[in-house]
């Protein structure tokens, strides 16, 4: 195919793109204006909420958009038509979606069913939609993937990076796959034989600083690594392997965005190393994804400080001989967020579901495992602190760290959004490749399953979401590697980890009725898929309170709503 049909194809398909998203602004700023407190000049609260279900679609509209935005802008800049095709075809998939996102909303939000079904017959929208969203192109797409036996498009990493990639890939496939399964069906607990050599290849320092003993330049951040390393190793197993660099991650982040100086060099290379286990302690039963209602106690003490409340769904909190605890340590309940602060709890290894610490002094710390669909080998715990005692030394920030728990738990959770989009696109990079091969293998009615059309629609799908989702997560850790990006880690998230459930869900449809056996890692692909969503930032959270909100916000400025 020619640079000519390849520059054409690409600006039109920036065009489409442009004009939907003109469109999603247009509805920001009428949502804004509907909830903009005349007094105050700032957004209602309560009034927003009135908005909660046009805010939700535009919020996923939006994410869709720079996903494809991102895969098209990697297509138009390689030589591969087949790369620039497939760009395409998620361009023309996602505006699909997006349109059928606003005609759900148009007649409330400001933009007119009338303006829509014009915007619809916009030329460079009907020409994408019509060369790259029809049953015969999709299909032919699919038809080109599996004749290739194509597991993925070229990573277009540098060379270090590609090394890295292949490293953790080989990983997963020798250590890693062939103990999923049983960690999976006998929910046993990751073993040795995993974390060892993980730890040996560093898989827990990718986002340390070189000083410290991680994998990070000291001069510059390197999220892309850290990406990298996690997808390969979610697409081993989620639970037994993508989810262990997360928590030493958000550690590592809130220690250099708050630690002291003593905390970090005395910390930093044992999470690095893999000398100490992390766990993350945020949550607890009475307020989900409301961080800044946290409210377990911290009641100063002599030496230190008492814990006392509930914590739940803290992961890996049985095995980590380190808990990062969000507390309020002051009881003024109206100072919200500003109450709160992080504190380093040290507690003994256990293995198993349950476990209990018990202090000389009388302080106690029990834990137990939530029984799970999936995601089974790290544990989610529930725990209970009673008296808990905690060193002075170990408040994150010493007496200028009160009360800043809050900023830097918000400093771990930002990498911890794109990582979980790196954990989805691993399970669904899993779920392609087992796809891939059983359409291959596999026969019905006399023709090989892929032989047929829907089959090979599904196969270019699957293949094109997931080539979006890489593509904007890579382009996402580089913003952020500029102190950027903080919106685009949230819309990241939101796309890939709904994706995730999408692409799991077809593997498992196109193996049919083995799909559901336990005995075929498909079925556990789909049940792991499914937490993505809720964890790290629940999907309803961040689409209304993160991006909504803000893109909303933002519609009052000259800039309009876009991300």
């Amino acid at each position: 195919m020619s640079d000519e049909w390849k520059a054409l194809s690409g600006a039109n398909a920036q065009a489409a793109l442009a004009l939907v998203e003109a469109k999603i602004n247009e509805a920001f700023r009428f949502i804004r204006a509907a909830c903009l407190d005349t007094d105050t000049q700032r957004l209602n609260a309560r009034k927003l909420d009135e908005w909660q279900a046009e805010s939700y679609e535009l919020a996923f509209g939006i994410a869709e958009l720079e996903a494809a935005r991102a895969l098209l802008e990697q297509g138009m800049s390689q030589g591969d038509s087949l790369v620039l095709k497939i760009a395409l075809s998620q361009c023309a998939l996602s505006l699909n979606a997006l349109l059928g996102r606003l005609s759900s909303i148009a007649g409330g939000c400001g933009i007119g069913r009338e303006a829509l079904a014009v915007l619809q017959q916009a030329p460079a929208i009907s020409a994408l939609l019509d060369d790259y969203a029809t049953p015969q192109g999709l299909a032919a797409l699919g038809a080109e993937l599996i004749e290739r036996r194509m597991p993925r498009l070229p990573s277009f990493l540098d060379t270090e990076k590609e090394m890295v990639r292949a490293t953790f890939e080989r990983f997963a496939d020798e250590v890693v796959a062939p103990l999923a399964e049983a960690i999976h069906r006998q929910d046993l607990d990751i073993p040795e034989a995993i974390i060892r050599p993980a730890a040996e290849l560093g898989c827990f320092g990718t986002c340390i600083p070189e000083r410290f003993g991680g994998l990070q330049p000291d001069d510059k951040p390197d999220s892309l690594s850290m990406i990298v390393v996690t997808e390969e190793l979610s697409r081993g197993s989620l639970g037994a392997a993508g989810s262990l660099i997360t928590r030493p991650e958000i550690a590592a982040r809130a220690l250099l965005a708050g630690g002291t100086h003593e905390q970090q060099e005395k910390w930093l290379p044992q999470l690095a190393a893999g000398e100490t286990l992390c766990a993350i302690s945020i949550t607890e039963p009475n307020t989900g994804s409301d961080v800044a209602s946290v409210a377990l106690r911290a009641a100063r003490t002599e030496g230190g400080w008492h814990l006392q409340g509930a914590k739940t769904w803290c992961t890996f909190a049985g095995r980590s001989e380190l808990l990062v605890v969000l507390a309020r340590t002051d009881p003024d309940p109206a100072l919200g967020f500003r109450g709160l602060s992080l504190f380093l709890v040290e507690k003994p290894a256990f293995a198993g579901h349950e476990f209990e610490v018990k202090q000389a002094k009388g302080g106690s710390l029990s834990g137990r495992a939530i029984s799970t669909l999936g995601y089974r080998g790290m544990h989610s715990f529930e725990l209970a602190f009673d008296g808990f005692f905690v060193p002075d030394a170990n408040l994150v920030g010493g007496e200028a760290g009160l009360g800043r728990g809050f900023y830097s738990t918000m400093a771990g959770f930002a990498g911890g959004r794109i990582q979980t989009a790196a954990r989805a696109t691993g399970v669904m990079q899993a779920a392609y490749e087992k796809a891939l091969s059983y359409v291959t293998e596999r026969s019905t009615f006399g023709t090989p399953l892929a032989g047929y059309q829907l089959t090979q629609i599904k196969i270019a799908k699957m293949f094109a979401t997931i080539a979006a989702s890489r593509q904007f997560s890579y382009a996402v850790a580089e913003l952020m590697d500029d102190g950027e990006g903080q919106m685009e880690a949230s819309l990241v998230k939101l796309f890939s980890c709904r994706a995730a459930e999408q692409v799991t869900r077809e593997a498992m449809q196109l193996h049919g009725g083995m799909g559901y056996a336990e005995e075929v890692a498909v079925s556990r692909y789909f049940v792991d898929a499914r937490v993505l969503s809720i964890f790290e930032g629940a999907e309803e959270v961040l689409a209304l309170k993160v991006i909504a909100r803000g893109l909303i916000e933002r519609a009052g400025t000259s800039a309009g709503g876009g991300s």
